[in-house]
């Protein structure tokens, strides 16, 4: 079973999911304030979150920053009454995996928290990647320029990964969409484009100048060597 901490002030939509998921096989911990929250993540920390944008102490965004300072890997999922672009913009930024707007199908929730925990499972040993100053651990799942450690969230390091497989050749968006959301993308849905940007910004360029990750129209992303 996953352990799984869902944060919404919403009782009556934490009760409801709280029973489907519960028979879904997921040992679930409701919180409905982010106080409450920060204390439970003190305590044991989870196998995913679920979080709301909108808490009764603070933001979500807030707390989703506090998030991916202490648990760069841990998979969070934001859910949002408003289901506004720019909400799902600015999660997406701050490194949630994934976004559903309010009120969500409980079974998509479902197949959204079974994607990203499949994609955390433990890979088996294999080589790391060394190319140029970058140096990647598929095993751990960790990216080192020269001789500093860049943090990257779950779905960046999928993404990373499946492009350092084949540098320099462009991987279909679909791929790395399935790779680092276990899911297709839907009409206008910009979620792989926005981890890219992340991975991009976190990366930064090579030594001499020139951008680690380029688009190529119609074809998908690649990383340059």
């Amino acid at each position: 079973m996953s352990n799984l901490l869902l944060i919404d002030d919403d009782i009556e939509l934490c009760e409801l999911l709280s029973s489907w998921l519960s028979q879904e096989g997921f040992v679930v911990n409701a919180c409905h304030d982010g106080l409450s929250a920060r204390q439970a993540l003190k305590q044991e920390q989870p196998d995913a979150v679920v979080l709301d944008v909108m808490l009764p102490d603070g933001s979500g965004l807030e707390l989703l920053k506090q998030l991916r300072s202490e648990h760069a890997e841990l998979p969070v999922l934001m859910l949002s009454a408003r289901g506004e672009p720019l909400d799902r913009i600015l999660g997406l930024e701050l490194g949630a995996d994934d976004y559903l707007a309010k009120p969500c199908d409980p079974r998509e929730l479902t197949a959204r928290l079974r994607a990203v925990l499949r994609r955390r499972a433990p890979v088996a040993a294999s080589n790391p990647f060394d190319i140029g100053d970058l140096h990647y651990s598929q095993l751990r799942g960790t990216v080192t320029l020269g001789d500093q450690e860049v943090l990257l969230t779950l779905s960046e390091s999928r993404i990373l990964e499946a492009l350092l497989q084949q540098p320099g050749e462009p991987v279909d968006k679909q791929e790395l969409a399935q790779l680092a959301l276990g899911r297709k993308l839907t009409l206008y849905d910009r979620s792989l484009d926005m981890h890219v940007s992340n991975l991009r910004k976190k990366l930064g360029p090579h030594p001499d100048g020139r951008q680690r990750i380029l688009a190529l129209r119609s074809r998908g992303y690649y990383y340059c060597t």
